[in-house]
């Protein structure tokens, strides 16, 4: 991934702010646009960028009410009841594949959340689609061509998610050290794929079938049943429900490919999730991932 590629990826989510928060979110260096990895707005409060350091506030950029609903309006296209169901849950999905999480006033209504009123802060990821970021690790992840199950693991913003995206790729188009396979991908919170109205926003591949914004342990059976997958991918396994639905769907000769926050096995071992994961048997590998920015690292190893 290139700076250039990286900055125009930040000024492309700059589009979604408002004239006056845009002009300024502008002015700041191409290496540091290129390094902004989320924009944060709160009311009465700067915008701040999330760097790999920390937040960096923009000064001159008090932010108000009318400034998030701009935000929400460019995002949803002017049509916010088209994107009602998963700001029910929190988020929306806009066009180029930036993922708005919304903070506010919760509508709980018999155990579920009906929407958010009076926002109160968003934040706009950028994703950024790092091809060839797997090919290091693709051969550890095949024996004789064909797809290992295997676990991603790092601490929150690691990169787990960018990996993955770019392993479902790999294996989906196939490779010269593999064929194409069908790659099931299942995006509950629309980060690997980013659909918006039924059109991946970013690069998974040409086998790939897409499961947006559906819980996992409902949409891994669905995908069994109705897509015939060769492979299923997963972000962020963390419930019980997520680790049965594994397991049922390695039972049927599938290949699982799935991220879980941990910084090592020891610490996936020492969560009743991480433990479930690893005994049950379906997993041949583990994908570690550490440090941050130019220092990141990643090694395989195998599991028992």
């Amino acid at each position: 991934m290139t700076e250039e590629y990286a900055a125009a990826r930040y000024e492309d989510a700059c589009a979604l702010l408002p004239g006056r928060l845009r002009a300024a979110a502008m002015t700041i260096e191409r290496g540091q646009k290129a390094a902004a990895e989320e924009l944060r707005l709160r009311i009465g409060r700067p915008v701040y960028l999330s760097m790999p350091s920390g937040e960096l506030a923009l000064p001159q950029t008090r932010v108000g009410r009318g400034d998030l609903e701009q935000v929400l309006d460019r995002a949803t296209e002017y049509s916010r009841y088209a994107a009602a169901e998963t700001m029910r849950h929190g988020y929306l999905t806009a066009p180029g594949g930036f993922r708005i999480g919304l903070c506010g006033t919760a509508l709980p209504l018999e155990g579920q959340n009906e929407g958010v009123r009076d926002i109160s802060s968003l934040a706009i990821r950028i994703p950024r689609v790092q091809e060839g970021a797997a090919l290091p690790v693709l051969p550890e992840l095949l024996e004789d061509g064909r797809p290992l199950s295997a676990l991603l693991l790092s601490p929150p913003g690691g990169g787990k998610t960018t990996l993955l995206r770019d392993l479902v790729r790999l294996l989906s188009q196939g490779s010269a050290l593999a064929e194409p396979v069908r790659v099931a991908l299942v995006d509950e919170r629309g980060e690997l794929a980013a659909v918006h109205r039924g059109r991946p926003q970013l690069e998974v591949g040409c086998h790939t079938d897409v499961m947006d914004g559906c819980p996992k342990a409902l949409a891994v059976p669905m995908l069994l049943r109705a897509m015939t997958p060769q492979v299923i991918a997963l972000d962020e396994v963390a419930l019980d429900a997520d680790v049965a639905a594994v397991c049922a769907a390695a039972n049927c000769g599938v290949a699982l490919l799935a991220t879980v926050h941990a910084a090592s096995l020891p610490e996936l071992e020492g969560r009743p999730v991480g433990r479930a994961l690893l005994r049950c048997g379906v997993f041949r590998r583990a994908v570690l991932i550490s440090g941050r920015g130019s220092g990141r690292q990643v090694r395989v190893e195998r599991l028992p």
